[in-house]
């Protein structure tokens, strides 16, 4: 076969995951055999099964296979909530019922004035305006700490500023280190920028400092202080000092995710104690949400600014004219404000519905966590815990979507609490408890 044909079974099986003839749970074939029936090499299958897994579609576990992580929704009623509604507790997507209307007052204010609307019409290029980055500067800052908003740069999402970031400090073919549990997306672009990711320790405080020294030659490193995706967690002030040391022993670069940091307003970034190694990137796609989104990229100091934004204009990523202007109305007015402080009051209370339905299994997250990592007892597995929450119409992301390197994935279950109404979330929560206290055997015997 030609070099490249692995893509296209690869884009077949995808196909079959992304329309449901593939589901959460279904085991694909050995190697060996799947080779056989597709009349292929072996190297070729392990190609295409790797291609699966980079796309985070699959996930395999030694002695057990390769499984399904994936899903649409269910296409029978029957396997759905009653109402034949399926519960999405897969992705994070915090947007309040009273948020539309709070959003169109400031939106038809740039509609109404005329000279707004046009400057809107222009691309607004990766600095903006000096108006827009003071605005931007002043919305983030928290505990102390405010960005420069002189090095402040605009991103079209918090997505794009990540990839900017990667590509101004990882050229092709060299390494950046991440958690060992990492952001999904981040293996996507990784991959498409031609950078190699290096798992690095953790402990429950986050990435273990010495693990920057031993992971040999890193051109940066990726990680998350606050309220981890997927754990929850959020990385105490001693962890954050001791790795903004080791950042500068190593003359290192950290590239800090700040898209939940909203949440904990009281904590203070990785940037403010290490404004010359960090990049700190945010966005507004959880604290407005996220078809309304837009990047921000924050660079260390010291005069690296226009390779980031270079990247920025390089790669098409960087902000429209209009969803600038229109963001910035939103920071100016107060209205982000107010529907940051509400989620951050709806996220506590999902929390604590989490907390009290799952009470005596072992759940991780902090306390303002719009997520929570929950390890599975025994005998149950991830992906067959996955596969029979789908079977009752519930979506659940199983651990090995979030593993960053080869090995045996954590034996848990991330769970997005944001998108269903409370009451759903908390009969969803009491489904998958009951579902957790069974034999996987007599689950999946229904």
């Amino acid at each position: 076969m030609a070099g490249d044909d692995f893509r296209t079974i690869a884009e077949e099986l995808a196909a079959a995951i992304e329309d449901g003839r593939l589901r959460p749970g279904d085991r694909l074939p050995p190697l060996r055999r799947f080779a056989r029936q597709r009349r292929i090499a072996a190297s070729t299958a392990h190609r295409v099964y790797r291609e699966l897994a980079r796309r985070g579609l699959t996930v395999g576990e030694v002695g057990r296979g390769t499984f399904v992580r994936t899903a649409p929704p269910p296409a029978d009623p029957a396997l759905a909530e009653p109402g034949g509604h399926r519960v999405d507790l897969e992705l994070n997507l915090p947007v309040l019922p009273d948020q539309p209307a709070l959003l169109a007052a400031g939106l038809g204010g740039l509609l109404q004035q005329g000279d707004a609307l046009t400057a809107a019409l222009h691309p607004a290029g990766a600095a903006g305006t000096p108006a827009a980055r003071r605005t931007a500067a002043a919305h983030l800052a928290r505990a102390g700490w405010a960005p420069d908003p002189g090095r402040l740069l605009f991103a079209g999402s918090g997505r794009q500023a990540l990839a900017a970031a990667f590509a101004a400090l990882a050229p092709p073919g060299t390494r950046l280190g991440v958690e060992t549990l990492t952001f999904p997306v981040v293996k996507g672009i990784a991959a498409r920028l031609g950078i190699t990711l290096v798992p690095l320790a953790m402990d429950a405080d986050g990435i273990v400092p010495g693990a920057l020294r031993s992971a040999g030659p890193l051109r940066a490193v990726y990680l998350q202080p606050a309220l981890h995706n997927p754990l929850g967690t959020t990385m105490p002030a001693t962890r954050r000092f001791e790795l903004a040391a080791e950042l500068r022993a190593l003359d290192l670069y950290a590239v800090e995710d700040a898209v939940y940091g909203f949440l904990r307003p009281d904590l203070a970034p990785l940037a403010a104690l290490a404004p010359e190694r960090t990049v700190l990137v945010d966005s507004l796609s959880k604290r407005l949400a996220p078809g309304l989104t837009l990047g921000f990229l924050v660079p260390p100091e010291g005069g690296a600014g226009p390779a980031f934004a270079a990247a920025l204009r390089s790669g098409g990523w960087t902000a429209s004219g209009f969803a600038l202007a229109a963001a910035v109305r939103w920071l100016a007015d107060g209205t982000a404000t107010a529907v940051e402080e509400a989620k951050r009051a709806d996220a506590a209370a999902r929390r604590r519905i989490a907390a009290d339905r799952l009470a005596g299994f072992r759940l991780r997250a902090d306390p303002q966590s719009y997520h929570c990592w929950w390890e599975l007892p025994d005998p149950w597995r991830a992906d067959t815990f996955v596969a029979a929450a789908a079977r009752r119409g519930i979506a659940v992301s199983p651990s090995g979507a979030f593993t960053a390197g080869p090995g045996h994935a954590p034996n848990a279950v991330r769970l997005a609490l944001s998108a269903p109404p409370a009451d759903v979330l908390a009969e969803a929560l009491d489904v998958l408890a009951a579902l957790a206290r069974r034999a996987p055997e007599d689950a999946g015997a229904e």
